[in-house]
């Protein structure tokens, strides 16, 4: 199978990604998409976006939305498209009418309530659910005669009995009988395709070369080469990707964290690492690499690394993985990414007014100044920056950064006392502690509050106690209110040394 792509000559290929506006965009969806954009780059082809809106009920267009952005914020870009159904029915209109006059397709008047019966009945008996094939030889006189009355219809193919075989450039070849599906739905009406027909024709009339799509569609395949022998148009090949599956290797779904792909960027993923995350789900290299830039798997991308079996999506892989990329940024950048996040907590307000947050690349931020919302203070850019960079190495998403930070942002800690014990110390030790801090802190000058000369000086008056936690924890949970920070002596430089002093001094009060 894989053979077959050494004859493609550069630019040829085209494929797409055809998704239904019916709900938020997922993983999988995202995982198609990217395979489709790698192996038309792959291939210097095109890679085609087609909205396939046939479903009015369902479909909605702010998914279409949500599709065109998550893929946008994704980096995979199409060449082509984007194309709707919804807006091409006088092209179906030709390919339904050639059917219905040549009698390939039917009209079937069933209702849902009988449909629904004899499904059941067929599946009390130990049979596949099909259609009757009630409708199938109506006569010209009664056809007329429902459609006068207005009787509900569906169209329906006349199925042939056979087998049908396909060759999957990843799995081989495949065989089934139709007898297993029988007379299937193909349109509403002359210009509403079902989605086996209307992806057949959109398929043929946009020169579709290869079909790379998701092994769930693998029944839809058969019906498809026989409506595209129906019409006598020609077919694209195919390829159908593994499953995506949860760590216990059932198919993934919501309670394996899997997510609509925007939220993952409203929780601080960056599109890197989903990207990255997402061409490992099916795909190998071939080598225990793990780390790809989209320009690295377009170099590296190939059909012989995908794999038959289903990949496990694992999100404590993408976790170490978008941790990574974080702490990959330059820390400017790394802050603005982080901004909008603490100005969604109400941590900081921005000093000018935007409509949207961040602003677009290439516009600096950097001289900007921002309100600190509990406080009234502002607070720089730069300063910005030394907290975020503080964080870098702990952060896995962004959206961990406002509750990471918070402390810097507020006027008064809130924290059991009980947070200041270091070990077993008495609470009399406690305050010992915070009381020498502050004595020996009182007397550093302004100019010279640094995190390297607090640690000169504080290290040393640690070490004379014997353990250092017992003047170090005290602090650290002083500054931050938390069990887990940075540094107390970079945190300490931060705050500055009057709001220092005076969170010390309320920790005392605790006690």
């Amino acid at each position: 199978m894989i053979d077959d792509l050494k004859l493609i000559r550069p630019g040829e290929i085209r494929v797409r990604i055809a998704p239904a506006p019916t709900g938020p965009p997922h993983i999988g969806l995202a995982r198609t998409a990217l395979f489709n954009h790698l192996f038309a780059k792959k291939y210097q082809g095109k890679f085609i976006l087609r909205i396939e809106d046939t479903d009015i009920a369902r479909s909605k267009k702010e998914w279409e939305e949500d599709i065109i952005e998550g893929l946008k914020w994704l980096g995979i870009e199409w060449q082509e498209g984007h194309y709707r159904q919804s807006d091409r029915g006088e092209i179906y209109k030709k390919y339904i009418k050639k059917l219905l006059d040549e009698g390939k397709i039917y009209y079937c008047f069933c209702s849902k309530e009988e449909l629904e019966a004899h499904r059941n009945y067929l599946m009390s008996i130990g049979q596949p659910p099909r259609y009757s094939e009630k409708c199938r030889n109506l006569s010209t006189a009664e056809i007329k005669k429902n459609l006068q009355a207005k009787k509900p219809f569906v169209l329906r193919f006349k199925t042939p009995s056979k087998k049908v075989g396909f060759r999957d450039l990843l799995r081989g070849e495949i065989e089934v009988e139709t007898d297993t599906f029988g007379d299937m739905a193909v349109a509403k009406d002359l210009t509403t395709p079902l989605y086996n027909l209307a992806c057949v024709i959109d398929d043929f009339e946009m020169k579709i070369t290869h079909v790379i799509r998701g092994e769930e569609h693998i029944p839809n395949t058969p019906k498809q080469i026989l409506i595209a022998e129906a019409l006598g148009i020609s077919l694209p090949k195919y390829l159908h990707l593994p499953l995506i599956l949860g760590p216990d290797r059932a198919k993934l779904s919501k309670r394996h964290e899997a997510k609509p792909v925007l939220e993952y960027k409203e929780e601080g993923y960056l599109p890197e690492a989903v990207v990255n995350v997402l061409a490992l789900l099916g795909w190998n290299p071939g080598t225990s690499r793990e780390i790809f830039s989209m320009n690295s798997l377009v170099q590296e991308f190939s059909v012989e690394g995908i794999q038959k079996g289903g990949a496990v999506f694992n999100p404590q892989k993408l976790d170490w993985i978008n941790g990574f990329y974080i702490r990959q940024k330059p820390i400017p950048r790394l802050t603005e990414l982080c901004l909008p996040y603490l100005i969604g907590a109400d941590l900081l307000q921005p000093l000018f007014e935007t409509e949207q947050y961040p602003p677009a690349y290439g516009a600096s931020i950097i001289t900007q100044k921002y309100k600190i919302i509990e406080t009234g203070e502002e607070i720089t850019f730069d300063k910005l920056q030394k907290i975020v960079g503080l964080y870098q190495e702990r952060l896995k998403k962004l959206a961990e950064i406002p509750e990471l930070t918070d402390f810097f942002f507020k006027k008064d800690l809130d924290y059991p006392k009980e947070l200041l014990r270091w070990g077993d110390m008495e609470e009399k030790e406690i305050k010992d502690a915070l009381d020498r801090l502050k004595k020996i802190l009182a007397r550093i000058k302004e100019n010279n509050w640094t995190k390297d000369n607090l640690e000169k000086i504080l290290l040393p008056e640690a070490e004379k106690i014997g353990d250092r936690g017992y003047l170090l924890w005290p602090l650290r949970v002083a500054l931050t209110g938390k069990e887990a920070s940075a540094g107390p002596f970079e945190i300490a430089e931060i705050l500055g040394k009057e709001k220092s002093l005076s969170r010390i001094k309320e920790a005392r009060k605790k006690l």
